[in-house]
């Protein structure tokens, strides 16, 4: 509850100094948002629809309220301000009151004295619903006689990208229909928070977020206060990947907190975390690709439909992204790309780690294996004739303007040696694909490697003007220079709080830098999503402390009456003359030296009528080669090794970046091959960690992490974000592997046995027709929030 401050160790950027939260975490002592408490906190509990569409007759709490020690039953009707919010568009409420869009949407929320006592109480609403039935197809919700879900009607954004001559013709075709699923991000921290009254009325929430300030802007309009009443404090987050980007238990915690003038805390359990946070989006998609007969592409046509769920969340910009990404890292002359986010009874989906990436380049990476098939032409030589680089224009008209090593990327992953194939006989049985479910000896199996690059923009895009503040002071603690930073950036596990403090290290030279806990009484950071933190956050953090810096120099110019000439450095709590120690930092610093920064990265613009513009800030690419084992009598898989050539400008935290890249792998191995939210009806059936299966350490391979440093021009140290391109090329390698193994046609994520022992009947395209020369019309919503 504390601003704790965190420590760490005398290191630099290009070091990998340990993280200071490793230890605690590892010991168990880290708190996690779960663990927070305080004296006289009641408990929240939440009542949520059992159906994924249906009219809300009446609520009836009379019987929970008589239950001895509850303190708060709300409706909707006891929301104080708006009844809506959302990440892009308000249309997802506090609390159902007329309808209810998703199995698992919350209706009215209760605190007790004891956990136990609320989730009694939770069980004693009673709900009148009149279900309806469910729209839970994709295609289906852009029939014109579908239920219309909300006022604005089920389309939530279409995107249009038309590149030189859409209608180019190419000597040689191929197409293909493709579908990946609804994947959960599965934390293992759950969604938690503590909110506390405050004597001014307002409220004081720890909370597991992604961006404080995001969520501040969206709770007080729902709680009737202005924003400075309500102050977020980050609680400690186990585990992000875009699942805490959205609002959860925010504002439930704040209203319960406030109705009883006790502080409420709320903690979700495993099913219910699954029914509180957004999703991947599943994805379906056609692609036709035409070349010429020696292997340049001439155009691509893509149709993609991604299902958002019952609500918006930041759907508008996953599909965005995904479309401006479809022809993937290649240059191409000619396109026409045509993207639709729709709405469904479905749960809510939003920001998962690649947003949008990993889908489209499963279906672009299996499109160039499909064209070099035709070509009869090597599929890693054709991505070589055809990869981006510096000057390349992609579909939307953007012009690369930084670092794209894309043809060194696919050079060192396919260069990286490929494990002995071992013969069977001595194996140990938990070594044969499947594992301890494999029932043969190894007569089956065959092996197959395949390869896939892709890439990710970084930071935030079409003309959204990103921003993040840092505050920086310099000060004297017991003779030894102490730094300490103020920031909002989140810390959700990816290393942020170690690399500020490098960067602190490399401007100021102490050793002893502290991040304090990150709340709302400094500027926004923005959010620990789209790779954007260690060149946002660092930004400012690096401005800040160069400011410190020059203000410190000067002051040593001014009391040692040395020349403006004069060349001082920093270095190890010592400001060094020429090279040479001229007195310690601490002498000098008096009085604390402060200084406060705003980073913003260059500006970009929006699509114009045609989809061009130049969309993304920049962009980190990646090429992934997989290995693979595959029992095709009896359709197990096992991946023997994954090879990643990441690009990274530079590596600030080098440890760090390869732990990025084999967390990002392991995750797109989960895609890949097992991970998948099942629904019948709307209502997730599988939302469990014992039935929603997880990569363990038994499933992944050696991953093997190659780090290609090229700095990108024009952004702190030239580093980019390394936490998402792996997950983006990981699953298209392993398909692309699995395909070569099996010799089945892999055109659905994750891979079933079923699919590969012939039991799964395709599923055909229907709506909209795959004909490339028939433009695809949707109906474009008005852009402007719900009634």
């Amino acid at each position: 509850m504390s601003d704790t401050l965190e420590r760490a160790g005398a290191a630099g950027v290009g070091a990998s100094p340990r993280r200071p939260d490793g230890i605690p975490k590892v010991r168990g002592t880290f708190d996690y948002g779960s663990d927070l408490r305080i004296d006289g906190m009641l408990f929240g509990a939440t009542v949520r629809s059992p159906h994924a569409a249906a009219r809300i007759r009446g609520i009836e709490v009379a019987a929970a309220l008589a239950t001895p020690g509850v303190h708060a039953v709300l409706t909707a009707d006891d929301v104080p301000g708006e009844r809506r919010y959302g990440l892009e568009i308000a249309d997802q409420p506090v609390l159902a009151w007329d309808v209810v869009r998703f199995a698992g949407e919350p209706v009215v929320v209760v605190a007790a004295d004891h956990p136990e006592t609320a989730r009694v109480a939770r069980d004693r609403v009673r709900v009148d619903y009149e279900e309806l039935p469910p729209l839970t197809d994709m295609e289906r919700a852009l029939d014109d006689d579908a239920p219309q879900l909300h006022p604005t009607g089920n389309v939530v954004r279409h995107v249009h990208i038309e590149h030189g001559d859409p209608d180019a013709d190419a000597e040689v075709w191929v197409e293909g229909v493709y579908e990946t699923g609804m994947q959960d991000q599965a934390a293992l921290g759950p969604e938690a928070g503590l909110a506390i009254p405050a004597e001014d009325g307002g409220v004081d929430l720890h909370v597991t977020t992604q961006w404080l300030h995001a969520d501040r802007d969206q709770i007080a309009p729902c709680l009737g206060l202005p924003p400075e009443r309500v102050r977020l404090h980050l609680a400690g987050v186990g585990g992000a990947f875009g699942s805490r980007e959205d609002l959860h238990l925010h504002v439930h915690a704040c209203m319960l907190a406030l109705h009883t003038g006790r502080p409420v805390r709320i903690v979700y359990g495993r099913h219910e975390s699954f029914l509180g946070h957004v999703h991947r989006h599943p994805a379906r998609i056609w692609m036709r690709t035409g070349a010429t007969r020696d292997g340049r592409l001439v155009n691509v046509r893509a149709r993609l439909l991604v299902d958002g769920g019952a609500y918006a969340s930041s759907s508008t910009a996953v599909i965005a992204n995904a479309s401006t990404f479809a022809a993937g890292p290649y240059e191409l002359p000619n396109a026409r790309i045509d993207g639709t986010a729709v709405y469904t009874n479905n749960p809510p989906c939003g920001a998962m780690r690649g947003f949008g990436a990993p889908q489209l380049c499963f279906a672009h990476e299996a499109q160039m294996d499909r064209l070099a098939a035709a070509l009869e032409m090597d599929p890693i030589e054709l991505r070589r004739r055809n990869v981006l680089g510096p000057g390349s224009v992609l579909p939307t008209g953007q012009v690369i303007r930084g670092s794209a090593p894309v043809a060194e990327l696919i050079e060192r992953a396919a260069g990286v040696a490929i494990p002995d194939d071992e013969p069977f006989g001595g194996r140990d049985p938990i070594e044969l694909p499947g594992g301890a479910g494999n029932v043969g000896r190894g007569e089956g199996v065959r092996r197959g490697t395949g390869l896939a690059v892709g890439y990710k923009n970084l930071a935030y895009s079409e003309g959204f003007d990103d921003a993040s503040a840092a505050l920086v002071v310099l000060r004297a603690e017991d003779g030894v220079a102490v730094a300490e930073v103020r920031s909002a950036a989140a810390e959700v596990g990816q290393g942020l709080t170690t690399v500020l403090a490098q960067i602190v290290t490399t401007e100021l030279g102490v050793d002893d830098v502290r991040v304090l806990a990150a709340d709302t009484s400094v500027g926004s950071s923005g959010s620990s999503s789209a790779s954007r933190q260690t060149m946002m956050s660092g930004g400012a953090v690096q401005d800040a402390s160069a400011r410190v810096r020059e203000e410190l120099l000067e002051r040593v110019r001014v009391r040692h009456e040395l020349p403006p000439t004069a060349v001082l450095t920093l270095e190890a709590g010592r400001v060094l003359l020429d090279g040479l120690p001229l007195v310690e930092i601490a002498g000098v610093l008096d009085e604390p030296i402060t200084a406060e920064s705003v980073y913003r990265h260059r500006r970009v613009t929006g699509f114009d009528a045609r989809g061009q513009g130049d969309i993304h800030v920049a962009f980190a690419f990646a090429a992934a080669r997989a290995v693979v084992e595959v029992d095709v009598d009896l359709g197990l898989v096992r991946v023997v090794q994954v090879a990643v050539a990441q690009d990274v400008g530079r590596a600030i935290n080098p440890l760090g970046v390869t732990g990025q890249i084999e967390g990002g792998t392991a995750q797109g191995l989960g895609l890949a091959l097992m991970e998948e939210l099942r629904t019948d009806r709307g209502r997730l059936v599988n939302a469990s960690f014992t039935d929603y299966l997880l990569p363990t350490i038994l499933d992944m391979p050696p991953v093997v992490s190659v780090v290609v440093e090229e700095p990108e021009p024009g952004v702190p140290y030239g580093a980019k974000g390394a936490g998402e391109p792996s997950t983006v090329v990981a699953p298209a390698a392993i398909a692309a592997a699995v395909r070569a193994a099996s010799g089945r046609e892999i055109g659905r994520l994750p891979i079933r046995p079923d699919d590969l022992v012939g039991l799964t009947e395709r599923r055909p395209w229907s709506a909209p027709p795959p004909n490339p020369d028939v433009p695809f019309q949707v109906p474009v919503p008005p852009r402007r929030e719900p009634d």
